[in-house]
């Protein structure tokens, strides 16, 4: 890595961590509750999440004492079904992994965390012959859109999650929803989030259908994305990429600055 890659990285890893941890994380969350240097925050659908800016420099055993504490409060919570833990690459967190691990928390794959100006992204990006990228806000749409998701991602069809995303589309806190369909079947589908009070904007949920792949799709709707994020004010796009999408942001100017592994517990 050159110099100036180093810069880069450090610069767009410095705008992570200043803009979107805690508050960013948990706008659209129903409760929030502060546990030492924790966040608790309760989302609809039973969901618990927990993160946190830093530390604060805490020893090995500071840390596997808050992770009890917290579990405490989710179980008194009967609406709780799941809690996930965000843990960061480079974060100074001294035995966190095997303290989650002993708690009952099982870790999700690692992701990276790229980050990318906004106008690199929305540059020339074809659209596949007979493939349309579009917004979509009707409920039609929306079930259509996360009954496809959810076949890619290897789930099964749920009618909450597609309630939740319908719920969270009628408080209007900007999240947008955009698919690619050919012939009425929607063959790619992905969300963006702009971030209130900062710079970036964030790019989630991509999906494409096996037999898409490798034909441009996922590079035009995150150029579509990216123009809307711009529409918007937004100069900084980021995600957490699977080993699939990280390359294809890679080759469109986005920097790996880390990693991210959720940590989830069940009831």
């Amino acid at each position: 890595m050159t110099t100036n890659e180093t810069n880069t990285r450090d610069r767009l890893l410095a705008a992570y961590d200043a803009q979107l941890r805690t508050d960013a994380e948990t706008t659209s969350a129903m409760t929030v509750t502060s546990l030492g240097p924790l966040r608790l925050a309760t989302f609809i659908g039973g969901r618990g999440f927990i993160t946190y800016r830093d530390l604060g420099n805490a020893t090995a055993e500071a840390i596997r004492l808050l992770i009890p504490e917290a579990l405490g409060y989710y179980r008194s919570d009967p609406a709780i079904e799941q809690v996930e833990w965000k843990t960061r690459g480079h974060d100074d967190a001294p035995g966190l992994s095997e303290a989650l691990t002993e708690y009952g928390f099982t870790p999700d794959e690692a992701e990276s965390i790229v980050i990318g100006d906004a106008m690199a992204l929305a540059g020339d990006a074809p659209v596949p012959e007979g493939v349309t990228v579009r917004q979509v806000t009707s409920e039609a749409d929306v079930r259509a859109m996360s009954a496809m998701q959810d076949e890619v991602f290897g789930d099964p069809v749920s009618d909450q999650t597609a309630n939740d995303i319908l719920r969270r589309l009628s408080v209007a806190d900007g999240m947008q929803l955009w698919i690619g369909e050919t012939g009425g079947e929607i063959v790619t589908a992905g969300r963006l989030d702009p971030i209130k009070d900062s710079d970036f904007a964030g790019i989630w949920g991509g999906a494409t259908r096996h037999e898409w792949r490798g034909r441009g799709i996922y590079r035009a709707m995150t150029a579509a994305r990216a123009r809307a994020a711009i529409a918007l004010g937004k100069t900084l796009i980021h995600s957490d990429s699977t080993e699939y999408s990280r390359p294809i942001l890679e080759r469109s100017g986005m920097v790996a600055v880390s990693t991210t592994t959720p940590y989830r517990w069940r009831k």
